[in-house]
């Protein structure tokens, strides 16, 4: 891990880490290292850390996993995979994959621990894929898809912890959560050469920055096609889990946390972008709209080519006149809301306190007695076990101009996920 900053970009935007697969032995064959540089003094203090915050902490995964979704080469996967095209196998297959990341927090990382046996069974399931996408003809499971998979899971707490009220504790608490991601990308197969959590917190903080930049803010603004479709049958799922989840709010948070031009929220984030409208107007009329291509960078591959999106000077001039924010729902926005209510509760102790055993009451239910799927898919199969493998399912998915053109939900449903 001696590269720095841009050697490591250059590494992973590379052909070679496009074309390496993340693993090349068989599942069957798999062993796994702790690393030589595991400091478990700090994993564990990472673990603790997660607990303090973990119900922001999982959010940011949450979040982070929809921006993964808007990255091609990972898209055609999970959509060949068949795994969770539907509502149903997006719960299964997403509900393991929490249960799977909270057990490393929850157990030691020692051989013969339920974290350990995690581990594995995420990596072979990698190798399996790969080996299935390829084999169709959709790619494989690169080292570069790896490591911007590993940025769903840490860049949006690294990046805008303000933003959802999470803070360190005790100091240090960021150096020791950077050392524990990195050490679990070590365990599923990501070389060190791309393992996006560095030698210290202010090196992956950079690294994660670039690639907020140069290739998630281009992706959520350029979705692959299908996009829409797997982002909200997965939103859908973890409704079963997490009634607060709201499909549209989801998906307009996630681009505001990308840094998608024109999904603001707050009055400072709306006034800057007018002043930056405003210089690429260059004195032009302000009727005239700005491309949304000027303040994006090139992503480092080749992005579907989506209609321009221009944005109008005076659209910017109130929250309600915003376009992506004005054709939100009623409950949508009341979501939206109820977000930033909670981050702003939750840099008080009580608030920490009280949305945590929250989500541990909840991780208990999802483990336990998953009642809210109860309805939707049944009693025995509303149960995930993290070591079997997730139910395939035969639904195709559906083109984003499917989900662009759907009338607005009726009242009454509005109504409901205020309150449900």
């Amino acid at each position: 891990m001696n590269l720095n900053v841009d050697e490591f970009i250059e590494n992973l935007f590379s052909d070679e880490a496009f074309k390496q697969p993340s693993d090349s032995k068989k599942p069957e064959d798999l062993e796994m290292r702790i690393p030589e540089w595991y400091d478990e003094k700090q994993y564990n203090k990472a673990r603790r850390f997660y607990w303090d915050n973990c119900f922001q902490m999982t959010s940011t995964m949450l979040l982070g996993l929809v921006a993964v979704f808007a990255i091609p080469s990972i898209l055609r996967v999970l959509i060949g995979s068949h795994r969770s095209n539907s509502t149903y196998t997006a719960y299964r297959r997403y509900l393991s994959t929490l249960l799977h990341t909270v057990s490393w927090f929850e157990n030691d990382l020692i051989p013969g621990s339920i974290s350990w046996r995690s581990l594995l069974a995420v990596r072979a399931r990698h190798i399996k894929a790969s080996l299935s996408a390829n084999l169709k003809g959709q790619g494989i499971v690169s080292q570069r898809d790896l490591a911007l998979t590993q940025f769903g899971f840490v860049g949006f707490a690294v990046l805008k912890p303000e933003k959802f009220g999470i803070r360190e504790n005790e100091d240090g608490d960021w150096e020791a959560y950077n050392h524990f991601w990195s050490v679990i990308g070590h365990a599923i197969g990501l070389e060190d050469r791309y393992n996006i959590c560095r030698r210290n917190i202010e090196e992956t903080r950079e690294v994660c920055q670039i690639l907020l930049r140069r290739v998630f803010t281009p992706c959520l603004e350029n979705v692959p096609e299908y996009f829409e479709h797997m982002a909200r049958v997965m939103l859908d799922g973890m409704w079963c889990v997490n009634p607060t989840v709201h499909l549209d709010s989801m998906i307009y948070w996630a681009k505001h946390l990308g840094d998608v031009p024109g999904f603001v929220y707050t009055e400072a984030e709306r006034m800057n972008l007018q002043d930056k409208i405003r210089e690429q107007l260059k004195g032009k009329s302000e009727d005239i709209g700005v491309d949304t291509t000027s303040f994006i960078s090139k992503a480092p591959f080749d992005l579907p080519n989506n209609p321009l999106r221009l944005l109008y000077l005076h659209d910017y001039d109130r929250l309600e006149t915003v376009p992506p924010y004005k054709r939100l729902s009623f409950g949508a926005k009341y979501k939206l809301r109820l977000k930033t209510t909670i981050a702003n509760l939750y840099t008080s102790y009580l608030g920490r306190i009280y949305f945590n055993l929250h989500f541990k009451f909840s991780l208990l239910l999802m483990k336990y007695f998953p009642y809210m799927a109860f309805f939707r898919f049944g009693v025995i199969k509303s149960y995930v076990n993290i070591f079997v493998e997730d139910p395939i399912d035969h639904e195709e998915p559906r083109p984003n101009s499917y989900y662009y053109h759907q009338p607005p939900p009726p009242l009454y449903k509005e109504l409901l996920s205020i309150i449900w």
